[in-house]
């Protein structure tokens, strides 16, 4: 029985990096511009477990519901308050294989507040979104959890986005929600209220959410830069790295593999203590026009520029953390025995970048199908995703603490919030929650594991 999972995409960043999502999930599962499966596109398909499905069609309704006349309808749910990224959508080349009766939108926009997308214009259109994602939560047979795209920097994807958050985690207890979050940046700001939209965004997100993919727009920059050698990249290209990284999040849940994988699984594995729920990204090979006809990965290879930090989707550096766990997941053809090598090979050769009171942290997962390379749609190529739980991502949050700390000492830009409702009490919450995840992250990065104490009793540190 194939577990399905409900799509919700909010804001104008949710929904940029949502379509470039659908229109990459489209491309490999063959489903054409009309919504029907179109055995042309993409890569020459298999059927390894010869059940006569095609590798494509196999575990499709886990993202997809289907429609009249063969056609696979995307389970998205697609939210702004204001209707400019909806027609955007609307107009694009699979504009026309959304639900049109899951597209959601207001009319006033939240004009970058944090508190109009939680409390007031948000609370307004939250209802007819959680009648949509009931409908579409009771069109599953099995459904197994929730993903959510959306940024923290502005209000509609951090107010609305966390709003929703908390209504689903109210009404879906049981059911993993899984966030796909682009974080502010500090070279790439846009928004001069982005630390106060981000740390109660944050706030909220450590209550409600049980996996947080960071994503931040400085890290994307840099691998455009350095990595694909692109002067000036566009949103468009930024997005279409973060969709190559989702697909191969989610690819041991679309197509068969050695090992079947699931959000619940991933979490277990993951998250060690229900706060550090946050996950690092990475994605391998990234490639250019120019290299992508040249070069050949292996395993080995994969591994390596996966665990780089020039591959990194967040703006951190592996110096200032642990690693708690990390899970690869390899796309492509290879054997089980070649990935539990180069597992071993990476435990012990980087067994300093490792916590040592979880003895065995790694996770791999092979899925037997590619991804399509990004420069020819025609052909398949090996690539690898890591995701991994590290303390160096409280790097992140304290660069957003300090940012905040500047501006509400001097109470700056308050009055906009206070005009919503919001109380300062709420501010002052969200900043203590934030700094003691900070606290924790550093806490257990310090935390040793002592094997015998002098009368030679095993003990374990007290700090763990």
């Amino acid at each position: 029985m194939v577990r399905e999972i409900v799509h919700v995409q909010v804001g104008q960043c949710g929904n940029q990096v949502g379509r470039a999502f659908w229109d990459a999930v489209c491309l490999e599962h063959k489903v054409g511009t009309d919504g029907k499966h179109d055995p042309g596109l993409g890569p020459k398909s298999g059927d390894d477990d010869g059940d006569g499905i095609p590798d494509e069609l196999e575990n499709i309704n886990v993202y997809f519901g289907s429609g009249s006349g063969e056609r696979h309808v995307p389970r998205a749910i697609i939210v702004d308050l204001e209707p400019g990224t909806v027609d955007v959508i609307k107009a694009s080349d699979y504009g026309n294989v959304y639900n049109p009766d899951y597209l959601l939108f207001g009319a006033n926009g939240a004009g970058n507040n944090w508190a109009k997308g939680h409390y007031t214009e948000g609370a307004e259109l939250v209802d007819e979104v959680l009648d949509k994602i009931r409908l579409a939560v009771e069109g599953c047979d099995a459904p197994q959890g929730f993903q959510l795209f959306h940024s923290l920097g502005g209000g509609t994807g951090s107010g609305m986005g966390t709003l929703l958050l908390l209504k689903i985690r109210d009404q879906y207890p049981d059911r993993i929600t899984t966030t796909y979050s682009v974080y502010p940046s500090p070279k790439v700001s846009d928004t001069v209220v982005e630390p106060y939209n981000a740390v109660l965004s944050s706030h909220q997100l450590l209550e409600n959410s049980d996996e947080t993919f960071i994503i931040d727009n400085e890290a994307l920059y840099n691998i455009s830069h350095n990595i694909l050698k692109q002067n000036q990249p566009t949103y468009s290209d930024l997005n279409s790295l973060i969709a190559h990284a989702t697909c191969g999040i989610t690819a041991s849940l679309r197509f068969p593999g050695k090992l079947n994988g699931d959000l619940r699984k991933l979490g277990v594995n993951l998250v060690p203590f229900p706060r550090l729920h946050f996950f690092l990204v990475s994605q391998a090979p990234i490639l250019n026009k120019e290299s992508a006809s040249k070069v050949s990965v292996n395993v080995q290879e994969l591994t390596n520029q996966c665990f780089g930090s020039r591959n990194y989707y967040s703006n951190v550096k592996p110096d200032d953390g642990k690693f708690l766990a990390a899970s690869f997941s390899f796309r492509g053809a290879m054997t089980t025995q070649m990935v539990d090598e180069n597992m071993e090979k990476l435990n012990k050769k980087e067994e300093e970048q490792f916590v040592e009171w979880i003895p065995n942290n790694i996770k791999s997962g092979i899925v037997t199908v590619g991804m399509i390379n990004p420069n020819k749609s025609s052909e398949a190529i090996d690539c690898c995703t890591l995701v991994a739980n590290t303390t160096a991502l409280k790097g992140i949050f304290q660069r957003l603490a300090t940012q905040f700390g500047a501006m509400y000492k001097r109470k700056a830009f308050l009055h906009w919030y206070k005009g919503e409702g919001m109380d300062e009490m709420e501010f002052q919450e969200a900043d203590k929650n934030v700094r003691d995840l900070i606290t924790e992250y550093q806490d257990k990065q310090d935390a040793v594991y002592e094997d015998e104490d002098e009368d030679g009793d095993d003990e374990e540190d007290e700090d763990i």
